[in-house]
């Protein structure tokens, strides 16, 4: 299978580059995959959409400020990009520039905050902060939240900082670990989750740490040699519960987003069934993985030739995304992580 065959052209225009209004206010292109068929809807459309008969499963992972900027005493001003933490205060990193920092340098990024750099090889670093107190609460001080690099704005905006803080994560966010939004949660606001309860939709939450091995770029043209980065996810009792009594009671398992799936289809992988777990997942599906949990999906748009698109493909059929997405273009939908999205069902 080849890396062309992911390929589509997106006029730049659509790329948002700031969230709709409301959250619930994004367009939602819906796929039937087994009548193949598709319509034009709001996201606040969801809760026609689900009934009694779903198990909602959301990723609850918060978006950490992980891009921090810090100097050398030589005033030399060197990126540091947080992306897992390793040990309490050892962190796995990357550098820009790299050449510019050398084991055993200090930078400082605030009057709080110090990074030592400890080891380095040409992809990664890892580095040593230098604290006292909840390292997640200075980060929130002096940290930026790591933006997708195709949303192109300038940092130094103080109001769109503040909304990036509040609408680059999704409202039911608890556990610090991601450098990147579980982007279809976005949608969601308080209100629809209460909606959908009031219809019976069961909500379960699940939680896998994004880090940037999900949107790493796929460099080889088959796609068969690229291997994913892992990513560390888990599941609680009560999750792995509700879902395997829905499983049992024919109710769908509903999916939000590319990391749920892979959480789910990983821990199926595995066990065979859904099990509490503390697990990490390196899962690269595309077309002809078999499916054994997740029987709907929604999901954003997604870049070209990336494994998400790929992913989203397995699930719904390549020819059918593409032909959907040549739509979604054509009626001029918003792009990538603070654009609209897609329902499978």
């Amino acid at each position: 299978m080849k890396l062309s065959e992911f390929d589509y052209n997106l006029p730049e225009e659509l790329i948002a580059q700031l969230p709709a209004h409301k959250r619930e206010n994004s367009r939602m292109i819906v796929l039937n995959r087994h009548e193949k068929t598709v319509s034009h809807k709001n996201f606040f459309d969801i809760v026609d959409l689900l009934d009694e008969n779903d198990v909602l499963v959301l990723n609850n992972t918060r978006v950490f400020p992980a891009r921090l900027i810090g100097y050398k005493p030589t005033g030399a001003k060197i990126e540091v990009f947080l992306l897992k933490q390793v040990e309490a205060k050892k962190w796995e990193a990357l550098l820009k520039p790299a050449k510019r920092f050398k084991i055993g340098d200090i930078l400082v990024i605030n009057q709080e905050l110090g990074v030592k750099l400890l080891d380095k090889n040409d992809e990664k670093a890892m580095v040593e902060l230098i604290y006292d107190g909840d390292i997640f609460e200075i980060l929130n001080g002096v940290g930026q939240i790591p933006l997708p690099p195709y949303i192109e704005r300038k940092l130094s905006d103080k109001d769109i900082k503040k909304l990036d803080f509040e609408r680059y994560q999704t409202v039911f966010a608890q556990r610090n670990g991601s450098v990147a939004a579980p982007t279809a949660g976005l949608h969601f606001s308080g209100e629809i989750l209460e909606k959908l309860k009031n219809k019976g939709v069961q909500i379960v939450y699940i939680t896998l740490n994004v880090g940037l091995g999900t949107f790493r770029p796929v460099k080889c043209e088959n796609i068969l040699e690229h291997k994913m980065d892992s990513e560390t996810f888990e599941i609680s009792k009560e999750a792995a519960d509700t879902i395997n009594t829905a499983i049992e009671q024919g109710k769908n398992i509903t999916a939000v987003g590319t990391t749920t799936v892979r959480t789910l289809e990983t821990t199926m992988q595995k066990f065979g069934k859904i099990i509490p777990c503390n697990e990490a997942s390196g899962l690269f599906i595309y077309p002809g993985f078999e499916f054994r949990i997740v029987n709907k999906l929604l999901t954003n748009f997604h870049l070209p030739k990336s494994t998400l698109l790929m992913l989203v493909s397995a699930f719904a059929g390549k020819d059918f995304v593409f032909e959907a997405y040549e739509q979604a273009i054509e009626k001029k939908y918003r792009f990538y992580s603070y654009g609209d999205c897609m329902f499978i069902n």
